[in-house]
């Protein structure tokens, strides 16, 4: 489901948790950026996401790209939080 139109569907009734494609944690780590910007400007400003791996971590994920996207989770999410 596009993150617009839950968020249209439900809106600030309930959080929504939005998942990162795990094998993401793959490519490099201006794509792991990328793609963790792209979750969050889909699910937009409010207090009402859960930012989340879908499926988990995969076992040979390189653990550096786990950091790149546990470091742009925290440096980029305030910015769509509602103060």
């Amino acid at each position: 489901v596009d993150p617009r139109d839950a968020i249209r569907r439900v809106g600030d009734a309930v959080a929504l948790q939005g998942n990162l494609d795990p094998t993401v944690l793959f490519a490099d780590a201006d794509t792991v950026r990328k793609r963790v910007r792209l979750v969050l400007e889909q699910f937009g400003e409010g207090e009402g996401h859960v930012f989340n791996l879908g499926h988990g971590i995969l076992p040979q994920t390189p653990v550096k790209n786990v950091h790149v996207l546990v470091e742009t989770v925290a440096q980029e999410s305030p910015r769509y939080h509602i103060s």
